[in-house]
């Protein structure tokens, strides 16, 4: 079962009062249930004014959140250190409309995370972001790490951080894969990153040509590869439902290597004793293009059906 990771931060907050306040076990009980429930995250101590220090009990009362939270989610907004959230480039209604072009340079692109996936100019192969390198696996089989100068018209991408793992000690199709997946996801309302890390009996993978036909033209002819006994890391993210008209909806996931020589978008796969880790993601940040290209496409149709079948798995 998911075993759930606790608050990446730990806060000890500290009022602005003369020491012999501390001897009171209420203060020292509101410190402890508030502020330090895990013992495994970094501990910052600080002291604050008096007034902040009844303004934070007052809004943990009326929100009934954590300090913790709280404290983090100002020190993200002050630090500009965005936590759980998913900044997306473009949209997938845009890809099957054929705009492929330069959307974000890959030096903007990593400003925002470290793990993620998308595509590059010309749908030239398909992007696997993991622990802030961005790679390319092309349709000649081959994968590389892109320099910063690389333009992409598509990408998601969130600073990894996870709330829950587990283990999966084997799965025999994509379908079980998903299945396991399921089990980490408490709400069909959110977005999730997923990392899967292990030992893969069999990768099956696609990576685009680049092309300026339509997307589901473009599938329709890619190559297909596959690896056998490898280890190696699925990039996932989920979306849910509602965002199919923007993005691309359930489960998408890229494979890369241990190695880094093999990689693409993924269409099945066998494995064993496997890792997973899930992040849930709370917000969702899109940045649109300001091209020609995307300001006259026609958006209005909805792309979920043409993207599944681009989507899925071709002989």
């Amino acid at each position: 079962m998911p075993r759930r990771v606790p608050s990446q931060q730990r806060f000890t907050i500290v009022p602005a009062l003369c020491n012999a306040l501390f001897s009171n076990p209420l203060l020292k009980q509101w410190n402890w249930n508030q502020c330090c429930k895990t013992t495994d995250m970094p501990n910052v101590a600080c002291t604050v004014p008096r007034s902040l220090e009844i303004a934070l009990d007052r809004y943990i009362e009326r929100t009934k959140q954590s300090a913790s939270a709280v404290v983090t989610k100002a020190l993200s907004q002050f630090l500009n250190h965005p936590l759980h959230t998913l900044f997306q480039v473009s949209t997938s209604g845009a890809l099957v409309r054929g705009v492929y072009q330069r959307a974000v340079s890959v030096e903007v692109l990593k400003q925002h995370g470290d793990f993620g996936l998308g595509t590059f100019d010309d749908l030239d192969g398909e992007m696997a972001v993991l622990e802030g390198r961005v790679y390319q696996a092309r349709a000649d089989g081959t994968v590389r790490e892109v320099p910063d100068t690389v333009t992409a018209p598509f990408a998601v991408i969130t600073r990894f951080e996870a709330d829950a793992r587990g283990p999966i000690p084997c799965v025999r199709n994509l379908s079980e894969m998903v299945a396991q997946c399921d089990q980490y996801r408490e709400s069909d309302n959110l977005f999730f990153a997923i990392r899967i890390d292990g030992h893969f009996d069999y990768v099956h993978t696609r990576a685009m040509r680049p092309t300026d036909q339509p997307l589901a033209q473009a599938a329709a002819v890619q190559p297909e590869f596959g690896f056998r006994q490898l280890d190696g890391t699925l990039v996932g993210i989920w979306s849910p439902a509602f965002s199919s008209a923007f993005s691309v909806r359930g489960y998408h996931f890229h494979f890369l290597s241990s190695d880094r020589t093999k990689g693409g978008h993924l269409l099945d796969c066998s494995g064993r004793n496997l890792a997973m880790q899930v992040e849930r993601l709370t917000e969702f940040h899109i940045s649109l293009p300001e091209s020609e290209e995307f300001l006259k496409a026609d958006l209005s149709k909805d792309p979920s059906a043409e993207l599944s079948s681009a989507e899925g798995m071709h002989k």
